[in-house]
């Protein structure tokens, strides 16, 4: 896959580009600030891009908003923004960009952990949305209410399909059965007032709309 990051930490943007060739993409370009970005998506046309969202000159979202922008042009284009803390305005603003998936948002500490953050890339790369276990928390603590309606087991699934995980892949992570999986998923839908929908990429963004509210 051909990659394009942006990173303005020389240190952070190198290790970002060394571990995805380890894992045998090709990073096309990495670069320090968005304007560059920008003009190194149009020139390489990659298959994803990895972008900060704090980047130079004036370290607010540059990242970010290159990101959307770019993919106004092209809303299939892959894109995994990474962050130092939990933005959830964000969060919100890149879901929002996602309609048809492609999107991830993940904090920089993920990218430590070699199998996670590689993962999330082959993800967002497929067409899923993936978000970080920590926003999911900190969006899920934002309405209390609704959840209080929810089973421990529930709330479980809710916070492993906001990270854009399948049924399967739900199943396997709470070793038990897609039936049950999809049991809980209907129950805590309708406990949410959100009809089922067989799209993941439609069910997570409706599930995250929600709790944004």
């Amino acid at each position: 896959m051909r990659v394009v990051i942006a990173e303005d930490g020389i240190l952070i943007r190198e290790g970002i580009a060394g571990l995805l060739r380890r894992f045998g993409h090709d990073v096309v370009a990495a670069v320090g600030t968005a304007p560059e970005l920008v003009d190194a998506v149009r020139a390489t046309r990659p298959d994803l891009i990895v972008t900060d969202v704090r980047m130079p000159p004036a370290f607010t979202d540059e990242g970010l908003q290159a990101a959307i922008a770019l993919r106004l042009e092209n809303p299939a284009l892959p894109v995994l923004v990474l962050s130092q803390y939990v933005e959830q305005t964000y969060a919100a603003e890149l879901l929002d960009s996602g309609r048809n998936g492609f999107v991830g948002y993940l904090l920089k500490d993920r990218i430590g952990d070699v199998t996670e953050f590689v993962d999330a890339v082959d993800r967002v790369a497929a067409g899923h949305t993936v978000v970080d276990p920590e926003v999911v928390m900190q969006l899920l603590g934002r309405r209390r209410d609704p959840l209080q309606r929810l089973t421990p087991r529930e709330r479980e699934v809710l916070g492993l399909m906001a990270e854009g995980r399948s049924n399967a892949a739900i199943a396997r992570s709470l070793v038990v059965s897609e039936a049950a999986v999809s049991k809980h998923i209907n129950s805590l839908l309708a406990k949410l007032d959100l009809p089922p929908d067989e799209d993941d990429h439609r069910r997570v963004r409706a599930v995250l709309a929600y709790l944004r509210g």
